[in-house]
């Protein structure tokens, strides 16, 4: 299916993968469920590491790298986290020629490893990164957003109290929330996932939700409170002030390559990929009109010239000065594959001092653009098309937000094509969850951080109101 009719049709798997192959961000892999990272794919997810890294060391995280394998007995420590990966476990049972005397797990996360050596380490380290690869064997696998090895990053940290572990897994889910909306132009609600949906063997779970342009939600990363749940099955303890040997409070968060498909879905049309700015491997291309057997040289020196000036900024560009490929041909590939600017220069225009310009947000195309000038032009388009990705991608959520005070109006959201999120309150009874997930193949995303209904609101199952009662946003979901 082409780009043009899958988002007509709002085919979100197919709009995903013709999206990530034609702009070679990633190709499928021999190995079921698995994906293979081409290099400009690779190169969104090396600027977003840089960014977050950045954050990350910037509020005392420094990282470090844990082995790939887990010896199982180390999931058998912790009941609820082994019952809740247990499925998803690539297991290794053969080495050398001979079967393992214990049996490895692929990890599937790093809690149980890390733990292990946190129980050794931990009047030395306590808070420590890992950019690593993991795998959970998935049943049904979609590019980026869902398969079964992927690259993340995954955060890990002993503290003394459970206020500050707490004060810790607020504070990281907003350094996540810092990357999405000023890098990735992403708005996301904050919130608390219900006891069903937390991570396993987590005490509580907060996630970052997104709204797609499909109208489906997106969880694009985790923080989590893990309680004193994995230091107890490990023994991580310290010496606390009074001499006494305590358990410490732990947390870990993270975010993955699933960025990218949050990209990918929520900023595209019918062409196909518009990355913004702060992420994009190219944020200009510089085409030089370059014509057969003719002397090109005046074309191709100002091309150089411009790209020495944008590279000087720190501006990451590309000149295409390739001469056996045509002007469309080149147009074509970079619109697809997202790139906010396209300068193109030909020998009339610059004999007239100008060049042309061509956004890719909104696919236009200004002509008789001075030369003089133009460096800052560029620079003001490119903070102007980060932040014009960022409101589009907020009004398209605020479009498809509906308020709702019951079952009865929740089918019109959540059965309508358009979907989107439909914000109620809720009183904790689990047996939402069942409706949800039965009637509407729908679930509660989070209990949001930032409530916007009023106290009076009513529950959406029980039609009363109640200090008890918790604001939630619902969503169908990848």
């Amino acid at each position: 299916m082409s780009i043009d009719n899958a988002v007509k049709e709002n085919n979100a798997e197919s709009l995903l993968s013709d999206i990530a192959i034609t702009a070679e961000l990633a190709d499928y892999s021999p190995v079921k469920g698995c994906m293979v990272i081409r290099p400009y794919g690779y190169a969104i997810w090396e600027n977003i590491q840089r960014i977050l890294d950045k954050m990350i060391k910037d509020t005392g995280h420094e990282n470090a790298y844990f082995p790939l394998l887990v010896p199982e007995s180390f999931l058998q420590k912790e009941a609820e986290h082994v019952e809740g990966f247990a499925p998803e476990c690539a297991v290794v049972t053969h080495a050398g020629g001979k079967e393992l005397s214990e049996r490895y797990v692929i990890r599937p996360t790093s809690e149980t490893i890390i733990n292990h050596m946190f129980s050794k380490w931990i009047n030395s380290y306590r808070k420590l990164n890992q950019w690593a690869n993991v795998m959970r064997w998935e049943m049904r696998t979609r590019l980026f957003l869902r398969t079964s090895e992927f690259l993340w990053q995954e955060g890990h940290t002993c503290h003394a109290t459970h206020e500050e572990s707490k004060e810790e897994v607020i504070k990281m889910i907003h350094v996540y929330e810092d990357l999405l909306h000023n890098y990735l132009a992403l708005p996301i609600h904050i919130g608390e996932k219900t006891e069903s949906e937390r991570f396993a063997g987590a005490v509580s779970t907060f996630s970052i939700e997104a709204l797609m342009r499909d109208g489906k939600a997106l969880q694009a990363g985790t923080s989590h409170d893990l309680g004193q749940n994995f230091a107890k099955a490990f023994d991580t303890t310290f010496t606390d002030s009074e001499n006494k040997l305590v358990h410490v409070w732990q947390t870990s968060w993270g975010v993955s390559t699933r960025l990218i498909g949050a990209v990918i879905m929520g900023h595209h049309d019918e062409v196909g990929l518009i990355l913004p700015p702060k992420i994009a491997p190219y944020q200009v291309v510089i085409i030089p009109i370059l014509k057969k057997n003719l002397d090109n040289t005046k074309v191709l020196n100002q091309a150089k010239l411009f790209h020495k000036e944008l590279t000087d900024l720190g501006l990451r560009v590309k000149l295409d000065d390739r001469e056996q490929i045509s002007q469309g041909i080149k147009f074509n590939e970079y619109e697809q594959k997202g790139v906010p600017l396209r300068l193109v220069i030909g020998e009339r225009d610059l004999e007239n001092g100008c060049v042309e310009l061509h956004r890719r947000d909104i696919r236009s195309k200004e002509k008789d653009i001075q030369i003089a000038g133009l460096i800052e032009r560029i620079v003001r388009l490119l903070d102007e098309i980060q932040s014009g990705l960022f409101t589009r991608a907020l009004e398209y959520r605020k479009e498809n937000t509906k308020i709702v005070k019951n079952i009865a109006e929740l089918d019109s959201v959540l059965d309508s094509k358009s979907l989107g999120f439909a914000r109620a309150m809720w009183n904790g009874d689990v047996e939402l969850e069942r409706i949800l997930k039965e009637k509407f193949s729908a679930s509660i995303r989070c209990m949001p951080l930032r409530p916007e209904l009023p106290s009076d609101h009513p529950c959406i199952i029980s039609g009363t109101v109640s200090p008890q009662n918790r604001e939630i946003l619902i969503a169908k979901a990848y």
